[in-house]
């Protein structure tokens, strides 16, 4: 048993305002500096200012385009390259950039590299150096970890064929999370919270946010770090150190107070403070016999789930819980907004997510469809275009469709290619219902992919959520998972709340982030999506935000009365399917009953 540990946090002295909270390639001068004044709606000339925004520096790497400080593209690496996470988040691969997410992006925009006029990574190498102590992991990696940022430069030369110079900027990874957050929230004014593994140093950052200006206010500096503990008990646990989604979904199996004494010595929290004990993360020699002397042995990979395993994964999550609403209530009192915006990889665990919502601290909850560090490709740029160029950026843009789109050309000629037969359908969302509620499972692929890790109606499996053996079905022959993984509802927002107590509504409710009770007199009707507690992780679909994925739910709740669709991202242990020729890779080893891209159907017999 460890001891108790305290929690020191560490504050920002002054005012860090979003306009000099990044570094640039060469030392800002003060003259720079005092050019750094945004004006929201001031324009400083015609000139078109195209930023590209970058994140590669730990994973999820990803590219977004800003034109005129309008978000017009954004795409992860993964989806191109058909590697989870873009590349494993190791020490000597910072310098190895989303290539084929940028050429994307470029190619999407009509634009060539000579028309970026700056380049935001979202990383600042120079705060890692100031805040960077030896005693935390290996001196020797971090040396490594120092030397590739130095290539990021040259890397990012290469690529687009020119010499940036001062065009391209260091933003700090935090105040790229809190920039993707806020920017697209539509509020004026906002409280910002950031957690993570690791930002350059900190796990935590409480921020506020006010026209476009973003001020950090305190940080929870490493070790202090919820996202590094669940990778540790990832791996603990038998999954990748990726695979926190595996184990929100496990503990959902568990009972908390089995091992909750236990993580008192592991994360603590009191009203208004959490701290996380060294002895469990980075350099510690005996991790991982104090872990066995606590919990028992670990995992294998391909080991039996024990209950215990459930109880641990409850355990960290009810922990977990106590901490964000820890960190949520401090920062309410630092800053006395009505209006929170959450970003950083823990905002994607979506049953905190709703206890914060329900916690009443803040009045309007908003969380982007990308919070983790892809999302950093676009608050990066969002930095850059407040520091550097002439007017505010588009507010309130929270559309997750940004990805590439195809034209139906395109689709025939992968069909063709794959050596298959397609039909065309006059009607795609009457026929896919029509499939989905006589019991087959639907790949509905169509426009453009989503930003983030969510598919969310336009790179999705479908299936009828009246069937009891439905996620038996879609995880044993269809994804090739773990059993006890849930699947999500898309319910039309005209009907949401006749199902789910939604609460106040949120524009995050469309990216699938909130774990929403589901009514009682409603549960047994939809099994395929209820957790053991009784919620299911929803999507709310209005037909604004999505007219052809609402139409398709609309024609399934004319059939059936019941208004909502199994959805789940259309991917077989790969990242979600991007082109034509993705679908149909996974359509044909997987198994799904039916295809549509587009109006092009392609069904399993054919």
């Amino acid at each position: 048993m460890t001891r108790a540990i305290s929690v020191p946090i560490k504050s920002e002295r002054g005012s860090r305002f979003l306009f000099d909270a990044f570094s640039s390639r060469e030392p800002v001068s003060t003259s720079l500096e005092n050019a750094l004044v945004c004006r929201d709606g001031q324009a400083y000339g015609g000139t078109q200012v195209n930023i590209l925004g970058i994140n590669s520096v730990y994973h999820e790497s990803a590219a977004a385009l800003l034109v005129d400080g309008r978000l017009v593209v954004a795409a992860e690496e993964e989806r191109f390259n058909r590697i989870k996470h873009g590349k494993p988040a190791e020490f000597d691969n910072p310098h190895q950039l989303p290539e084929r997410a940028i050429r994307f992006c470029l190619n999407h925009a009509g634009l060539t590299a000579r028309d970026i006029d700056h380049v935001a990574y979202s990383f600042d190498p120079r705060q890692r150096r100031k805040r960077y102590r030896a005693e935390w992991w290996d001196p020797r990696l971090e040396e490594t970890f120092r030397l590739r940022l130095g290539q990021v430069p040259g890397a990012i030369d290469d690529l687009l064929g020119r010499s940036l110079r001062q065009r391209l900027h260091f933003v700090p990874h935090h105040m790229a999370h809190a920039a993707s957050a806020y920017f697209p929230s539509g509020f004026d004014h906002a409280a910002i919270l950031t957690i993570d593994g690791i930002g350059e140093t900190a796990g935590t950052s409480l921020a506020k946010a006010a026209g476009t200006r973003i001020q950090t206010v305190e940080t929870f500096e490493y070790p202090h770090s919820i996202g590094f503990l669940w990778e540790v008990f990832s791996g603990y646990l038998g999954f990748s150190h990726y695979d926190a989604s595996k184990v929100m979904g496990l503990a959902a199996y568990g009972d908390p107070e089995v091992f909750r004494q236990q993580f008192q010595s592991i994360m603590r929290a009191d009203e208004v403070n959490y701290g996380v004990s060294p002895e469990y993360l980075g350099n510690s020699p005996e991790r991982h016999a104090r872990m066995e002397a606590v919990f028992g042995p670990g995992r294998y990979e391909d080991g039996e789930i024990l209950p215990r395993h459930a109880d641990m994964a409850a355990a960290l999550q009810a922990a977990t819980d106590a901490a964000v609403v820890a960190a949520v209530r401090r920062l309410k009192r630092r800053v006395p907004s009505d209006n929170l915006c959450l970003a950083g990889g823990v905002a994607l665990n979506c049953v905190t997510n709703e206890l914060v919502r329900r916690s009443g601290e803040f009045t309007n909850v908003f969380i982007p469809s990308a919070p983790h560090d892809a999302g950093t490709a676009i608050g990066a740029a969002f930095a850059v275009h407040c520091a550097k160029h002439k007017r505010s950026p588009e507010r309130g843009n929270d559309t997750p469709y940004l990805g590439p789109a195809f034209k139906r050309r395109e689709i025939l000629a992968a069909v063709k290619s794959a050596g298959l037969k397609a039909r065309r359908s006059t009607s795609p969302a009457r026929d896919a219902a029509d499939m989905i509620a006589g019991g087959k499972i639907v790949a509905w692929f169509q426009r453009r992919m989503e930003f983030g890790p969510r598919a969310l109606g336009n790179r999705s499996l479908l299936a009828d959520p009246r069937r009891p053996d439905m996620r038996d079905i879609l995880n044993q022959k269809v994804k090739h998972r773990e059993d006890f993984r849930p699947f999500a509802p898309s319910v039309l927002a005209e009907h949401a709340e006749e199902w789910f107590e939604v609460g106040a509504p949120t524009a995050s409710h469309a990216f699938m982030l909130f774990a929403c009770p589901v009514k009682p007199d409603r549960r047994d009707l939809i099994p395929a999506v209820l957790h053991r507690d009784g919620s299911a992780r929803v999507q709310i679909v209005s037909r604004r935000s999505n007219p052809r994925f609402h139409e398709l739910i609309s024609c399934f709740f004319a059939k059936t009365g019941v208004p909502l669709v199994v959805n789940t991202s259309f991917n077989d242990s790969e990242p979600i399917v991007c082109a034509p020729t993705d679908a149909i890779v996974t359509f044909r080893k997987s198994g799904i009953d039916a295809l549509f891209m587009d109006d092009v159907v392609l069904t399993a017999k054919a």
